[in-house]
């Protein structure tokens, strides 16, 4: 190997360089996902943050943070510093990055990282400049982004070079964002800020309407995961214990799936919706490819019991849910950081 060749390796020139990292980040309202340059994913954590009521100061950040929802003292608060696939808390957000990229370096003397970070297709150039500025805060060199549905569609295997439309429905915490893609770019699109958040606060404003139940954003989330179905027939239940705030004394009912399907009616009904927009603004010659291609289901939401079924009926059109929907779009985001040339018109300029 020559001189100049070991000089770029070792100042971060070319892929596996001694001191530098490059990593992708799928950062979202629910988790955010690390995935370093030749290691794969490396980290996947919620969004959350607990902060020092006092101080300020960040005492902890992901799974030991979102333990801490609704359950915190006075002293402290757990907060999520993403709302809607967007940064509304740039310090917490800051913070949590620095102690994230803190966790994934493998080498404790590399070089600052470069970072692409995943964003939503909606964005504006001011949640663009709050991405760029929280990244290079918490220490990136260089900050690079890529649209969630283009990285989810790389992270699924579809052809997005080709002149072919491939549309993807990618549910994720805070939004849903329905992308057909063809020719590296995103041809038709659109995005509502409905996810999996709105999912869970359907459960609980439901529970608290029909059972006078108040329960806590944790224990939604378990409700939705249990129980989430938006198909007739499943006679799933669980025991679900919260305050009952009629007698102000904590109570336990028994919650059955169909009670939850009725819950959820309104923000399935939404992204229903919007996935029929988005194929609406598609161009005559894409829409005929995605007759026969179908459309691919990705992001958490997907996991949602019947959500594919439904969409299905709906639309008239193929539905495949992704075999990794909560990673195929960091998985994505790595695979176009693995060969930036290749793929560098999927970026953002």
């Amino acid at each position: 190997m020559g001189l100049v060749n070991v000089l770029q390796r070792l100042v971060g020139g070319g892929k596996g360089s001694f001191l530098s990292t490059s990593m992708a980040i799928d950062l979202g309202t629910a988790n955010t996902l690390v995935y370093l340059q030749d290691r794969g994913i490396v980290l996947e954590e919620p969004s959350v943050v607990a902060v020092d009521s006092v101080s300020g100061e960040i005492s902890t950040v992901g799974r030991e943070a979102k333990a801490m929802l609704g359950r915190t003292g006075r002293g402290f608060e757990a907060v999520h510093p993403l709302k809607d696939g967007v940064i509304t808390n740039a310090t917490a957000t800051m913070a949590m990055l620095r102690i994230f990229f803190e966790r994934s370096q493998v080498r404790r003397f590399s070089m600052r990282p470069r970072v692409l970070v995943c964003v939503p297709s909606g964005i504006t150039e001011v949640e663009i400049t709050a991405v760029r500025n929280a990244l290079e805060r918490a220490g990136a060199r260089e900050v690079l982004l890529v649209s969630e549905p283009l990285a989810s569609a790389v992270g699924v295997g579809l052809p997005v070079e080709a002149a072919a439309g491939n549309m993807v429905v990618d549910i994720g915490g805070g939004t849903t964002e329905i992308a057909v893609i063809s020719l590296s770019s995103i041809a038709a699109n659109n995005s509502i800020r409905t996810g999996g958040d709105e999912l869970n606060e359907a459960i609980a404003a439901y529970l608290k309407k029909h059972f006078s139940l108040l329960i806590g954003e944790r224990t939604s989330e378990q409700v939705k995961i249990c129980l989430g179905t938006v198909s007739e027939g499943d006679d799933s239940y669980m025991d679900v214990s919260g305050l009952d705030f009629v007698n102000g004394i904590p109570r336990t009912y028994r919650i059955r799936s169909q009670e939850v399907r009725e819950a959820l009616k309104e923000p399935v009904s939404a992204i229903v919706e919007a996935v029929r927009h988005g194929l609406e603004r598609t161009p005559p010659e894409l829409a005929s490819d995605i007759v026969d291609r179908g459309i691919v289901l990705t992001g958490g939401g997907a996991l949602l019991r019947g959500i594919d079924r439904l969409l299905m009926k709906e639309t008239g059109l193929p539905i495949r849910r992704a075999d990794n929907p909560l990673s195929c779009t960091v998985l994505g985001a790595g695979i176009i950081l693995e060969d930036l040339y290749r793929y560098r018109k999927l970026l953002i300029q």
